[in-house]
């Protein structure tokens, strides 16, 4: 009796409840449009919006419609380019431990509904973007087709610099919201895109490092595959010393800001040099990108705070 009743009950408890269906839909539709990604990036898109508001003497409410519509458009191009970017690279995913859970590789959403998806946010978002100025407009098919073409199509499969080109991308949200508010961009502007540009690449190579076993898998090129750790934690170095001088071109934003953007300049170096030839390699890797993800809030949120006064 006790084996028929759980033949019997099988087929209902192995049926997922509706919510519990429902509650997957949505976090397979968050992997696929890297949702952590989104986020991140329109805390830029933020800060370039205020920062605008502030070097032009401007009120927050008086272009609230601004700023909602240049993170919505935000929203749609860097979603949709996330999308595009789970359609090409479904076959390596599916090689990666970091990405085989992919939907784009379990099957949960099909190939076309992926393409058709991706396609489409990133066209709705750039034209929504172009509603509020050229300038916006261009930045956000720039940050799409960088990433897109560029890195995912051309180089993130052939070269080493796939990292650099890769970076194009995530520097363009704060031009983005910025240009949302003055198409003129001012030179303070191309400061921040300089910094989110700096901050990716020793960001990723960390990442890079400790997914190395996953990209040789695939074939992917990235440097800690093809020149080893040596190579790729010197490089790491040297792009986080590049970031020193970038937050003294923020003077006029705020000295307390320079002093903020210095001290987590200064702490990311120290990070990176505390055991830099006696550590395990994958451990300093993960350290330095634990701090990046730390500086990267914490230098946004700082923009963000200093351009309310």
């Amino acid at each position: 009796m006790a084996n028929a009743e759980v033949v019997k009950e099988s087929p209902v408890t192995d049926v997922p409840p509706k919510r519990e269906r429902k509650t997957s839909f949505l976090r397979e539709y968050l992997i696929l449009t890297k949702v952590g990604i989104v986020n991140s990036n329109l805390l830029t898109v933020l800060a370039g919006i205020f920062m605008a508001l502030h070097y032009n003497q401007l009120s927050f409410m008086a272009h609230i419609d601004k700023a909602i519509l240049a993170l919505i458009g935000s929203y749609f191009v860097i979603a949709g380019s996330g999308t595009l970017n789970n359609y090409i690279d479904r076959d390596i995913d599916s090689l990666m431990n970091r990405t085989k859970r992919r939907p784009s590789v379990s099957g949960k959403f099909s190939p076309k509904l992926i393409l058709t998806l991706g396609a489409s946010y990133v066209t709705f978002g750039t034209i929504l973007l172009f509603q509020l100025s050229f300038t916006a407009g261009l930045a956000g098919f720039i940050g799409s087709f960088s990433y897109v073409v560029l890195y995912t199509l051309w180089t993130k499969r052939r070269y080493t610099l796939n990292t650099v080109v890769g970076s194009i991308s995530g520097a363009m949200p704060p031009l983005i919201g910025w240009a949302a508010i003055d198409p003129m961009l001012h030179p303070a502007a191309w400061v921040v895109f300089s910094i989110m540009f700096l901050w990716q690449i020793p960001h990723f190579l960390a990442l890079a490092m400790k997914k190395t076993e996953d990209y040789r898998r695939a074939k992917i090129p990235m440097l800690p595959v093809v020149e080893g750790f040596s190579m790729t934690k010197r490089q790491i170095m040297v792009w986080i010393i590049c970031l020193l001088p970038l937050p003294f071109y923020l003077f006029d934003l705020s000295p307390y800001f320079v002093l903020l953007a210095t001290l987590l300049n200064v702490g990311w170096i120290f990070v990176g040099l505390k055991g830099f030839k006696q550590d395990d390699d994958l451990k300093w890797a993960n350290r330095v990108f634990i701090y990046s993800l730390n500086y990267l809030t914490a230098m946004f949120l700082g923009l963000i705070f200093f351009s309310l006064f």
